[in-house]
């Protein structure tokens, strides 16, 4: 049972330094604002995917609105008129 002494001290001692980098992270970022403020347009997000190879793949583009409203109006489904 002794030959697992080191091996155990230099374990905890590794899972100590990551658990004190990640508070650290944490906290940093947590003081950084996040996102991108309200405006008018979209942002444009372009997705790829190529499988490698002949010919596989796939290519996207996305806009996303910058006004919190209309972002969230995407998600509300659409109602049909004939329902009353």
């Amino acid at each position: 049972m002794n030959g697992f002494g080191p091996i155990v001290a230099i374990s905890t001692a590794i899972l100590l330094v990551l658990a004190v980098r990640a508070i650290i992270v944490v906290r940093r970022e947590s003081r950084q604002a996040r996102g991108a403020p309200p405006g008018k347009g979209h942002h444009v997000i372009e997705a790829s995917y190529f499988s490698g190879g002949g010919g596989g793949g796939h290519a996207g583009e996305f806009r996303v609105p910058k006004d919190p409203q209309e972002y969230a109006r995407a998600f509300v489904p659409r109602q049909k008129d004939d329902k009353k």
